[in-house]
């Protein structure tokens, strides 16, 4: 650990935990969101990635920053660096959520990594969940956070990763073509309490983080992934690990695929220009 890490040592391991339930209306708004791009599951099981709806942090107006989001985060470290991006993560699924589950959210710091990036100062703040049903954990969740710098406006953005990324891995079995609107972004918002201006206000996301349009949801790709995958393979996978590429911007239609033959358990979200915005892998099912 850097110096520079070390003054947030006495974080690690620090523990919050939150209640929530999965209501009936949850369920119905969620369905209303992500329909018809949502795996079908058996019984009262909720659909795949609700649990990223679950106690949204809550804060009053006063309490929020220039960003939208809330200016103190009493249960993350106070990294020097202000723009927040989901940067990936893993999930071990291990008995699915149902309506009307009453869910503890633990929340333990398991990491504060100061790196540098192409873009400058990055902090990495590393977070492991576990969603708690009577006792039992259902999902155990590693939730990665990225702190970035501020935005330069004036600096020439290098190219975005493309397909590269997949090497030669064609689309196999399920595929999906996701619109992404101002509206869907706004009910994610909504149904997650997220004030972050990039997903909503144009002139802030283009003007002030220096994107080329509202930026899609870092949970709807995860989500649109996870279901994707049990689709593929006919079950909830047993683990799920994802990981942010670039940004997804608003207005452009994404591909949801699939790999196939050596690249089975492999998915990723893409733009029309080619560009990879989030990729993920699965084993078990």
């Amino acid at each position: 650990m850097d110096a520079d890490s070390k003054r947030f040592s006495d974080w690690i391991g620090r523990t919050t935990e939150a209640t929530d339930m999965v209501t009936e209306r949850l369920v119905a708004e969620f369905r209303a969101i992500f329909e018809p791009h949502l795996a079908p599951l058996a019984g009262d099981a909720a659909p795949l990635g609700i649990h990223w709806c679950l106690s949204p942090e809550i804060a009053a107006m006063a309490d929020l920053g220039p960003d939208g989001h809330p200016a103190k985060d009493r249960d993350v470290p106070p990294v020097p660096q202000p723009r927040r991006m989901w940067a990936g993560g893993s999930l071990d699924m291990l008995k699915p959520l149902r309506m009307g589950d009453r869910v503890a959210r633990i929340s333990t710091i398991a990491g504060v990594t100061k790196k540098e990036g192409r873009s400058g100062e990055l902090w990495f703040v590393a977070v492991d969940r576990d969603y708690v049903v009577d006792g039992a954990t259902a999902i155990r969740e590693r939730h990665d956070i990225v702190y970035r710098e501020p935005a330069r406006p004036a600096t020439v953005r290098r190219a975005e990763p493309g397909r590269e990324l997949l090497g030669t891995a064609p689309v196999c079995g399920p595929s999906w073509t996701v619109e992404t609107t101002p509206a869907f972004l706004f009910r994610y918002s909504a149904i997650t309490f997220n004030g972050h201006r990039i997903h909503y206000d144009l002139p802030y996301a283009t003007g002030v983080e220096g994107y080329r349009g509202l930026v899609v949801h870092g949970p709807i790709l995860a989500t649109l992934l996870l279901n994707l995958a049990a689709v593929a393979t006919a079950a909830p996978p047993t683990s799920f690990h994802y990981r942010g590429r670039s940004p997804a911007i608003c207005g452009d239609a994404l591909s949801i695929g699939a790999g196939a033959g050596s690249h089975a358990g492999t998915y990723w979200t893409e733009g029309p220009d080619g560009r990879i915005s989030m990729t993920a892998s699965t084993t078990g099912t």
